[in-house]
């Protein structure tokens, strides 16, 4: 990705395997960046763009970086650390929480300092809300701002990004044209449901293939669209099928493409044919959309040529065999006549708005005191860590999980209050870690019985 003149960049620094992919991803909201346990998993700079309350900026995530390494590879990735150092407007500088400041950590904050540019310390692995004196430790380095998070629950992120992009233009001041909103739109279904006729409809033109033989498409097609100040990206997938009834190599890759495209995207239409009613593997489709996280509309296409014109009977039968998308609205439609089509950009941008939606911490404890629970079960405290989809983390003083019910009625009662239309919603619990007791795992010395002679 080439830098976009005016916009503000991010980078993240530290040593190997602190969790800078990790953070990289977190921000960015997609898996962009290759995670592992492995140290080194990332050599080269990786580059995205990320939004923060209306304010757009680079991010850069850069390999560990080892200060006085020689061998030529971690000489390398500091080659172009340094480059990325040059282009940066904030810097966040990554550490690892749940060890001591190393020698590593100190030689690259005296690097840092040297080089004047505003510098943020983010301590990372802070998992749960106890371990926040931990990051304490780290204001020995010398910067004035230092942050607990945890990149992989996505704990004290909001917090970090407040003050990074603190200074930035909202709105993506800059001296060019401010780019539209940008949506993307997986097109999803078995074959010949008329995926490809959905696409030359909502696109106006003649840019899919369309034939009657299943399996047409193969690669994916995408096509942009302008509409009321958003562009809308709509990628035609190919048809996917029953791993048993995928033969060919090529039909192979297109199904695992069409995976691939669907985790890639914000918003999933699902496309059902009306003439033949919703089968087994339009559940199978609509739970690999659900899955994937993204918000999703159920089109039920070829209604014009349904031998029934019942759709209350219709709807009953999809919810019944969908059950775990009854969040998702559904549009009837004809891709052919371009019935009904219209309809579905303010659906697509309603789902995206909802998955992208926050809701302040003190607003959703404030509703969590109005919630009834088990009268065992005490919950403490809720807060969201993620959108897209939301996600939020629950935390209770119980040993045990929160129970399939209990996640399915907080999600319920939120999306009661707040909304949430189209999007599905996590639920994560953290539990009361287990109770240690002194001496505990220490074998026991034996002692003679009293009385007894040795």
């Amino acid at each position: 990705m080439e830098r976009r003149e005016g916009l503000p960049t991010v980078v993240i620094l530290g040593r190997p395997n602190v969790g800078k992919s990790t953070l990289f991803n977190r921000i960015l909201g997609n898996r962009r960046a290759i995670v592992g346990d492995e140290p080194g998993i990332t050599r080269d700079r990786i580059v995205g763009e990320a939004e923060f309350h209306g304010k757009r900026f680079r991010l850069i995530d850069t390999g560990g970086l080892l200060v006085r390494e020689t061998e030529a590879i971690p000489a390398e990735i500091f080659r172009q650390a340094r480059r990325a150092i040059e282009e940066a407007d904030r810097i966040i500088f990554l550490l690892d929480g749940r060890t001591e400041i190393t020698g590593t950590d100190t030689e690259l904050a005296q690097m840092l300092q040297k080089l004047g540019k505003p510098v943020t310390v983010a301590v990372n692995k802070i998992d749960v809300p106890s371990r926040e004196a931990l990051a304490h430790e780290f204001f020995r380095l010398g910067f004035e701002h230092v942050f607990p998070v945890s990149a992989e629950h996505g704990l004290g992120i909001e917090e970090l990004l407040e003050r990074v992009t603190q200074e930035f233009p909202a709105g993506e001041a800059t001296a060019r044209e401010a780019a539209p909103l940008q949506i993307k739109v997986a097109i999803v279904g078995r074959p010949n449901v008329g995926k490809s006729t959905l696409l030359n409809a909502l696109t106006g033109a003649d840019r899919a293939i369309v034939s009657s033989a299943p399996g047409t498409t193969r690669d994916a097609v995408d096509e942009s669209v302008l509409r009321d100040g958003v562009e809308y990206v709509f990628v035609d997938t190919a048809g996917i099928r029953r791993k048993g009834k995928t033969r060919l190599m090529a039909e192979k890759l297109s199904v695992v493409m069409a995976q691939r495209h669907l985790r890639m995207a914000q918003v999933v239409l699902v496309v059902l044919d009306a003439t033949t009613g919703v089968v087994n593997l339009d559940a199978t489709i609509g739970g690999y959309a659900h899955e994937s996280g993204r918000s999703v509309i159920l089109c039920v296409n070829k209604w014009d040529a349904a031998p029934s014109k019942d759709k209350a009977a219709f709807v009953e039968q999809l919810r019944w065999q969908l059950k775990f998308l009854d969040y998702a609205p559904i549009a009837f439609l004809s891709a052919k006549t371009g019935a009904g089509v219209s309809q579905l950009f303010p659906l697509i941008r309603r789902g995206y708005e909802a998955a992208s939606k926050r809701i302040p911490t003190g607003e959703l404890n404030r509703f969590l005191g109005s919630l009834e629970f088990d009268k065992d079960l005490h919950v403490k405290y809720i807060t969201q860590v993620g959108v897209r989809p939301p996600t939020f983390v629950v935390f209770t003083d119980q040993a045990r999980e929160l129970h399939f019910s209990t996640q399915r009625y907080l999600a319920n009662r939120i999306r009661e209050e707040f909304g949430f239309p189209g999007t599905p919603i996590v639920i994560k619990e953290r539990t009361r870690p287990k109770r240690e007791f002194p001496g505990a795992g220490r074998k026991r010395e034996r002692r003679p019985k009293a009385g007894r002679r040795r």
